[in-house]
């Protein structure tokens, strides 16, 4: 296995869906894009994305904290906001770690 770390991108996933399915490439990456816009937008609206065999995205609120500059070592206030979470399904996790061994 090679150690260098490579990152999925929409185009990598879009040469994919090239060549499994008869269309274009302009096709494709329009279809990634709409499916990364459906799952944005129910994000945006409070709402879970939850699909079979891959995982779950949810909101998670974030309550307002004390946090510390790491340069200055100075103290400031973060503020509550909400956090994207994943949480992976036991099939994605068995696939991760059995390509692991």
């Amino acid at each position: 296995m090679d150690n260098k770390k490579k990152t999925l991108t929409r185009a990598d996933i879009a040469d994919v869906i090239v060549n499994a399915f008869d269309l274009t490439r302009n096709e494709a990456s329009r279809l990634v894009d709409e499916v990364l816009s459906v799952i944005s937008d129910a994000l945006a609206n409070g709402e879970s994305v939850k699909i079979s065999n891959f995982g779950s995205f949810f909101i998670r609120p974030k309550k307002e904290r004390m946090g510390r500059n790491p340069r200055t070592l100075e103290e400031a206030l973060i503020s509550s906001r909400k956090a994207i979470s994943f949480k992976s399904s036991a099939l994605l996790k068995k696939i991760i770690n059995d390509s692991l061994s």
